[in-house]
């Protein structure tokens, strides 16, 4: 069995987060890089990697490294993307994988020029849980979808100089927790939704702090997305269904969901481990690489244009 090798480009939380709860017996980290050298000899000393590079591209340029895994800020995961697929490495990036449509058709066409996986560490898209949830859906017991709710709100600090609200930093709500409510819907929707109406409140800086969305598709089915970076909600996403309803609480990472049936039954819906989230992206990636179909990518395609029209409803 081939033991590939990951990089992993930045030492910020989710990079600590990915390191710390890393689990795969077809991988191992091999090596560091970001932009603070100091900081890449500590990330690499507290976890155990044996190589800390002082730049992205000493790591990209190691031929031992087959993969990497892209944990920036969003406004470079262009960048360090496309230094990669051009180096010859596989790609898992942090959501959201790009800040629009055209960086992310870009990607593709030279993962695909390149006979490359890219894929975005979307939990939603990995979680078994999901996989679960959606054989019941499209084994018709449910009957037909017909709404779904996907509120994420998250309160942080109104201080315009932090990255959630740092413009230069591809601050916003949207690319931050909003990757995970449309997703969220883009999962369950069974072809792909537009935007009827998007509505955006602006933090002082001029991101996006709070916002309401509603998106339909050609077999009218609906889905409203709640975005708020100033309000905490519960991430409670609500399936419905003409037969009954799914309720998955804290949805991102969830490993278990309830079935509301319309005679008042109820059912409760187990798969994976909220604890292994990361490990199931690494998971799906490396059977990707190995010749599984790439199911995430259209999806991901089709959030990130969602994003872009939403966009395109506050500019308007």
């Amino acid at each position: 069995m081939r033991n590939y090798q990951w990089g992993i480009i930045g030492t910020g939380d989710i990079a600590h987060q990915f390191v710390s709860q890393f689990k795969n017996n077809q991988s191992s980290i091999s090596g560091v890089a970001a932009r603070n050298f100091e900081k890449t000899k500590a990330f690499a000393q507290e976890y155990s990697i044996p190589s800390a590079y002082e730049t992205v591209e000493e790591l990209l340029d190691n031929p031992e490294i087959d993969m990497v895994y892209v944990a920036v800020p969003n406004n470079i995961h262009h960048y360090y993307i496309t230094k990669s697929l051009q180096k010859g490495k596989h790609v898992l990036c942090e959501k959201a994988i790009t800040m629009t449509s055209a960086e992310l058709q870009e990607e593709i066409a030279l993962a695909k020029e390149n006979n490359l996986v890219l894929q975005e560490a979307m939990t939603i898209f990995n979680m078994p849980l999901y996989q679960k949830l959606k054989e019941i859906a499209e084994s018709g017991e449910l009957g037909q979808l017909k709404m779904i709710q996907a509120p994420f709100g998250s309160y942080k600090e109104p201080d315009p100089t932090n990255r959630f609200f740092n413009p230069d930093l591809a601050g916003g709500a949207l690319l931050d927790i909003g990757t995970y409510a449309v997703s969220f819907a883009r999962f369950f929707l069974t072809s792909t939704p537009t935007v009827l109406f998007s509505e955006m409140i602006p933090f002082e800086t001029g991101v996006d702090e709070e916002s309401i969305t509603i998106l339909k598709n050609d077999r009218n089915e609906l889905a409203s997305v709640n975005l708020s970076f100033q309000a905490k909600m519960p991430k409670k996403g609500i399936v419905a269904y003409e037969k009954g309803y799914i309720t998955i609480n804290e949805y991102p990472r969830a490993d278990q969901a309830e079935i509301t049936y319309r005679t008042g039954e109820t059912q409760v819906i187990e798969a994976g481990d909220t604890k292994d989230a990361l490990n199931y992206e690494i998971q799906n990636m490396i059977a990707t690489i190995e010749g599984n179909e790439n199911t995430t990518l259209p999806l991901t395609t089709d959030v990130i244009q969602i994003l872009d029209e939403m966009r395109g409803f506050w500019d308007a």
